[in-house]
Parts: structure tokens; sequence; C-alpha cells
């Protein structure tokens, strides 16, 4: 199986379906395996992505220009990713609907109530700060807890995999994963693989509470998302995380997102900081995904209504030799490939921050050296921690001599510095002791 390393291809930025071609070639080189698309399918009133009023149309923004089906097109979008050796996913939006979906008024008993009886609108806990909850009144939520007709709900999502199944699709990210009950993704992913055995599906699970992700370990997902994105490198609420959630399913770690801010904007353009946030998401994580835009530093937010083909940008810096270095660095390294024990080798508040990780089972350990902030700092010696003697660990670093770590002189990190070791025959670290 190829590493899972996902390009975000979003379709209010890359515009009517038949502008998407020009980008696989670039997407490919990178050596991406996956497209993700955000919703496309017909909007409700607000025009958000994710208000979706007919899962079986395709927004008028994506349709072709020349007039052509937008099914057909979509389908030969597909089959053009799949010569090009990437597989794509779609967004599953199963949460919630627009507001002003037929659905509303066709099954008012699939939608949760608010205690006057009207329909409820769905909200979400920000990852960086549970005490900001937004609420959207554009959607209306689907009633998960319990499920009053959960045959014909069901059904009518079964429908709404299988039709693009038979478009060509190879996976679906289901957005607000954690949101509903195990049992219910089990019997919609298992329908799915009776459908084509090798579908993904991919949970996203940003915001959730502990016992809302582990509640998903018997639905089948192959990957969750997990939110490294937001981590300091200090607080341990990320490898603790990390060492829960990584038995539930292996994981996918992104620098940004379309729900977060661009990194370039808010690190006002600095090249150093977009590679040590990549190079650490795929460090941290089996799976690896990057918005489209982040190679190039754009800075515009996406966003779920307002972005347009327009909004391409001009590059800021251009990242794209080292993206596909780091492809290819993970791909080649067993223990990037896994969700195997990881653990902090340096105090919080110490600064460079040494992390380690190895594989659950095999042999092969990998070192990460990272410089969080703006200055210049030093490893004065050898982490002895790791295992091993310095000249046995060779440097991963994409765009580095593969030279092994010599005992002799400290080392040196640059402002926003990442630096990754190998070692191939150690055994595996034991797991982060975690309070359930």
């Amino acid at each position: 199986m190829p590493p899972t390393l996902i390009y975000n291809l979003f379709p209010l930025l890359a515009g009517p379906i038949n502008r998407w071609h020009p980008h696989l070639d670039r997407i490919a080189s990178l050596g991406c395996t996956w497209i993700y698309l955000n919703p496309i399918h017909t909007t409700g009133l607000s025009g958000s992505l994710y208000a979706v009023k007919d899962y079986f149309g395709i927004d008028p923004r994506f349709h072709p220009e020349d007039g052509s089906d937008p099914q057909e097109a979509l389908e030969g979008f597909v089959a053009a990713a799949r010569e090009h050796g990437l597989r794509v996913m779609l967004d599953l939006v199963i949460n919630h609907t627009a507001i002003d979906a037929p659905l509303v008024q066709e099954h008012p008993e699939w939608y949760a109530k608010n205690p006057d009886g009207t329909v409820k609108n769905p909200g979400c806990i920000d990852p960086a700060d549970a005490t900001r909850v937004t609420i959207w009144g554009d959607l209306a939520e689907l009633a998960y807890w319990p499920v009053p007709d959960p045959e014909g709900l069901l059904h009518f999502w079964d429908q709404v995999v299988s039709h693009y199944l038979r478009l060509g699709f190879a996976g679906f990210r289901a957005d607000a994963a954690y949101k509903i009950p195990g049992w219910f993704w089990q019997r919609l992913i298992s329908e799915a693989k009776s459908l084509d055995p090798e579908v993904q599906f991919f949970a996203e699970t940003l915001g959730c509470r502990i016992e809302e992700c582990t509640q998903l370990a018997e639905a089948g997902f192959d990957f969750i998302y997990n939110s490294s994105k937001w981590w300091d490198f200090q607080a341990p609420w990320c490898l603790e995380q990390y060492e829960l959630f990584r038995h539930v399913a292996p994981s996918v770690s992104f620098p940004e997102t379309h729900d977060t801010p661009r990194l370039s904007a808010e690190s006002g353009g600095n090249p150093a900081v977009a590679k040590q946030r990549y190079l650490f998401a795929a460090y941290f994580s089996t799976g690896l995904m990057l918005p489209i835009g982040y190679e190039f530093g754009f800075q515009k937010h996406l966003h779920v209504v307002h972005t347009r083909p327009e909004d391409w940008e001009e590059p800021t810096y251009d990242l794209t030799e080292f993206i596909t270095r780091t492809h290819a660095m993970k791909a080649a390294c067993p223990v990037l490939l896994t969700e195997g024990p990881q653990v902090r080798l340096t105090p919080p508040g110490e600064v460079p921050v040494l992390l380690l990780k190895s594989q659950d089972q095999g042999p092969g350990r990998v070192l990460a050296v990272i410089q969080p902030g703006p200055e210049v700092a030093e490893i004065p010696a050898f982490p002895e921690a790791a295992g091993g003697s310095p000249g046995e660990w060779r440097e991963l670093t994409p765009l580095r001599d593969p030279a092994p770590w010599l005992a002799a002189g400290p080392l040196r990190l640059d402002p926003y510095d990442i630096r990754l070791f190998f070692h191939p025959a150690l055994p595996p670290l034991p797991p982060l002791e975690v309070a359930p």
C-alpha cells in the first residue's frame, strides 16, 4: 500500500471541473497519492460547501464551462487522476444538511430538534480553545443520539456513497465523524466496502473529546485526523492524545486546512516556519495532508463560501522541491509510515525539543530535533536516551546530506529548524503511559 499523502484540491479555488485537470501533473510530481475534494454538491442558500442541499447534484460553480454534463466531467476527472497514480476522496457530510434542503421537509423525523420543536443548528468546538463554540445557522443537524429511523437514514447514505463509488471515487473524508455513533459508521463503511473492498474512510475528529473519538474504534475507519497542527511542542496533551487515539486508527497530520488561517499569513511569509510544520507533520503520524497553495505560501484563507479562482496568488515562496523530498523520505522510512510509540526526551519548556518515535513491532527509530522559535539553538552532545551511538544515526532531513550524527561538536539548529535522524536497528519503544 503506498503512503497516504493527501493534496486538498479546494474546489472553489480550482473553479469549474474542467480547470482541475491542469493541477494533476503538479500534484503527482509532488509525490502525493490522494486528492481530497471538499463537498462539490449543490449547496443551500448560504452557498457554503458544507451546507449541502442535494447530495446527488453538482454545484453550478463547478459545472464545466463548455456546458457539458457535470457528472460526466467529474467522472472524467477522477479517471484522469487515477491515470496520474492518484486516488480521489470526497468529503462526506452526514452530520447535517443545508437548512433549506428538501430532506428537511421530506424527512423531518431525521432531524434533531430544539425544545421548541424547531430544527437544531449544529456547532463545533475550536480545537485550540474549547471555550469557543461556533453555531452554523445555515445548517440543519441530523439526529443520531438516538437515530429515529436508522434503516431509512442508512439507506439514504448508502445511496450517496454508492453513487460516488460508481463515479470512481476511492475514499471519503467523514466530516465531523465523531458526532455520529460508531455503530452507524460501521454499517455504512461495511456496506461501502462490500461494493469496493479498497475504499478508505477518513474520520475528521478535530475538536472532539476523548470519549467521542474512542467510540469510533469499532467503526472501521482507515484513518482519523489529529490535532498536532495546534501543538506548541511543549504541552503534554498532544503526545497523550496521540497515544490514546493511535489505537483507534492511524492518523493524518497537516500544517493548515481550509478551516484554519494560512500558515504563511500567520508567519509573515516565513518559509522556515512552513518547512518546520510540514516536516513535523510528516514525522508525527502515518498520513500527511497539505491544502492547495501551501507549497507556494498562499496567504488568502480558503473560504467555504467566498473563495473563487480569481483568488489564486503569486507565490510567496516555492516549497515544491522540499515537499517532494519530504514525501520521498516518508515513503522510504517504515517508522514514518506507522503510528508507533512516541516519547519526548526533553522536559517541558526546554528548547530544542527532542522527540523519539518507533514502530510497534520491528526495528528502527526516528529522532526529531525541533527548534520551535526564531533563535539559533544547538544540541551540545548526542542525546544518549535515544539509544545507540551517534555514528549509527543517519540524517533524514530533506535537502540535507544524509550523513551520520558524529560525536564531535554540537548540532546547530537555525530558527524554526527541524532535523530528523534515523537508526535502523534499535528496538521498539515502550508505549507512553497515559491515564484513560
